[in-house]
């Protein structure tokens, strides 16, 4: 693949960040995020796995876990999240809610005994798919700025032309796609049934669109209306690879912990194709229409639709997470993740990103997250439960722009399979400025994820 597939390289890099859809900058940040999706038994625990093993979900945290089985099973996992984004836009607020449903994870450990001297007493190889992000949502905004960026009619015959300078409302329309998603190959093994030591193998498939529609409602001294509709478009895939190693070491019968660490993810070849580029003056499709003249603007009528590709690599940032668990023999546990995670590490490289790697070193930080889980069980029932906080990436954020998340969850044993369920609750708040470049405030949004999660495992 050709490094650059360029029809107007410099309005990639000079008038993203001057329109409504995302800029690079914020492509670099979202496709850096984890959304912590698991099985049943993981979510319902907050994800809390690092110093415990036993779930196949644990591989993308600390590889280590996988020789904590002790049979070879396999597990399969499908949830159901609902997505409610509220914006506040100058006093005007709106809702979406939307409902998806995935097969989030499946996944496989093999489990192979050691009846040797040399103290390794067990080896595990899992293999696991999972969503690490879901790309779907959409969300409205609409309200009055009090400024007008569309003034003038493209057609206007008028000398001078009629200046549509008074803003009457503004709308704007957003929808996000695809996924971020990950296999997983892990190897573990363990020495004298005390020290737990394992090496992932990560492999990413990123696909992610977003669509987005400007509305912008203004009028002139005199009356006359100005509608104007600005359409943007930008679809982008790639493959990443990162990897994992870790440990875990048994203290003793009622305490372990853990230590593990995930490299960069290497993005080699993220691909970008978007109409977000100089068409007749304009960024994107672009259609007109004032009250006083019957003619409609198109940039588009002629039916060319311009467009522009381009290849870029992305660096996320590696991370280090610092585990331990309380185990109460047969009848609970509880469990304790500390994860950092430095955000100014993000790179973009390919062509130039010299601005937006900048802002990475001057307005992104180092965060501190962590997540709680508890397992009480009942005979054959287990009962689970978990809290979950992730530190704002952005270093001028509000308290509130950090996720916060609490779960709960139940499991049952019959033998030679298990049936596990949980509910989780996040929530944030962020900012939205789809009028970049202009003196006009963001929109607010506050952002609510429930997500019901149902996994099945079978033992092999």
């Amino acid at each position: 693949m050709k490094k650059l597939l360029i029809l107007a390289i410099l309005s990639a890099f000079t008038t993203v960040s001057f329109s409504q859809s995302l800029g690079y900058q914020d492509l670099g940040l979202l496709f850096s995020k984890d959304d912590n999706i698991g099985t049943a038994r993981f979510t319902a625990m907050s994800g809390a796995f690092g110093a415990l093993g036993g779930d196949i979900s644990s591989i993308n945290i600390n590889p280590a876990g996988l020789s904590v089985f002790n049979n070879s099973s396999f597990t399969g996992t499908f949830n159901s999240r609902n997505s409610q984004i509220t914006s506040d836009y100058y006093g005007n607020s709106l809702m979406n809610d939307n409902q998806f449903i995935n097969l989030s994870q499946a996944g496989a450990v093999l489990v192979f005994r050691e009846f040797s001297n040399s103290g390794w007493d067990k080896f595990a190889v899992g293999f696991n798919y999972r969503l690490t992000k879901d790309f779907s949502d959409d969300f409205n905004a609409r309200g009055n700025s009090g400024v007008a960026t569309f003034t003038e009619f493209p057609l206007d015959n008028n000398n001078p032309p009629i200046n549509y300078n008074i803003a009457d409302e503004q709308a704007f329309n957003n929808t996000y796609g695809g996924d971020l998603s990950e296999f997983n190959i892990g190897f573990s093994a363990v020495h004298q049934n005390k020290l737990h030591v394992g090496l992932g193998l990560n492999f990413y498939d990123l696909n992610f669109s977003q669509r987005s529609t400007l509305s912008e409602f203004n009028s002139d001294s005199n009356g006359n209306e100005l509608d104007a509709f600005l359409y943007q478009e930008n679809f982008t895939s790639g493959q990443g690879f990162s990897a994992n190693l870790g440990f875990i070491y048994k203290a003793n019968q009622y305490f372990r912990f853990g230590l593990s660490y995930q490299t960069p993810t290497w993005f080699s070849e993220v691909l970008e194709e978007s109409n977000i580029l100089d068409n007749d003056g304009y960024l994107g499709d672009t259609e007109i229409f004032v009250s006083n003249d019957s003619a409609i603007y198109d940039n588009t009528a002629g039916g060319f639709f311009p467009s522009q590709a381009l290849v870029y690599r992305l660096r996320t940032p590696s991370k280090l997470t610092a585990s331990g668990a309380l185990i109460f023999g047969k009848n609970g546990l509880l469990s304790f993740d500390y994860t950092n995670k430095n955000f100014k590490n993000i790179t973009l490289s390919g062509a130039d990103f010299s601005q937006e790697n900048q802002s990475f070193q001057d307005d992104y930080q180092n965060t501190h997250n962590f997540n709680v889980g508890a397992e009480w069980r009942l005979d054959r029932l287990s009962l689970r439960g978990g809290y979950r906080f992730e530190q704002s990436p952005d270093i001028n954020a509000l308290e509130s722009d950090d996720l916060k998340g609490y779960s709960l969850g139940a499991g049952y044993n019959f033998g030679n399979f298990k049936v596990d369920l949980s509910y989780s609750d996040s929530n944030r708040t962020a900012a939205y400025n789809f009028y970049s470049g202009f003196n006009v405030d963001p929109a607010n949004l506050t952002l609510d994820n429930k997500v019901f999660t149902a996994s099945v495992s079978l033992s092999l």
